[in-house]
């Protein structure tokens, strides 16, 4: 999970580990720009002083940014929001009663004062990403790497057969 030993610097976590392959996709994509992060089982119901002390040290061991998936009722993203000014994501994991829309609703409509990035039922590609962009904004080499996968993806759509003669256009 961290590129060469490096520290944590993006904490990625879930109520459980049920969670766990939507998260991965953001420790996929955080470990391919060569951003350190950490995979771990935080749950606001069932280990609540846990998450409490998860988000309030949080900064002094280094993070910079939280990925939290929850599903459900999703108190999660917003429990470490009340509890760190640092940036926290949320991904609404999919559930089997409602396909992840009760999940969305309850991590996106946060009371106005603790903001919750919120990214699309199961899209913790996406929250990764989000996460790398706001790191870039202190860091060039990795704002360059960022610009590049974003170039690959553009490359990977235009190579696309069905756009043959199409010219690419910056």
């Amino acid at each position: 999970m961290t590129p060469s030993g490096s520290a944590a610097v993006v904490g990625v976590v879930g109520g459980s580990r049920s969670d766990f392959p939507i998260l991965e996709d953001a420790v996929n994509v955080l470990a391919e720009l060569g951003i350190a992060s950490e995979l771990r089982v935080v749950s606001a119901h069932r280990t609540p002083d846990h998450l409490f002390r998860y988000a309030e040290e949080a900064e002094s061991r280094g993070l910079r940014v939280i990925v939290a998936g929850a599903g459900g009722a999703a108190h999660l993203p917003g429990m470490l929001a009340a509890k760190t000014t640092l940036p926290v994501i949320g991904v609404p994991i999919p559930t089997k009663d409602l396909g992840g829309l009760d999940s969305l609703l309850s991590i996106v409509q946060m009371p106005r004062g603790i903001p919750v990035a919120t990214v699309a039922i199961g899209n913790a590609t996406n929250a990764g990403l989000l996460a790398a962009a706001i790191l870039a904004l202190g860091d060039a080499a990795l704002a360059e790497r960022l610009a590049a996968w974003r170039d690959r993806q553009t490359a990977s759509v235009m190579d696309d057969p069905s756009n043959a003669g199409d010219a690419v256009s910056s």
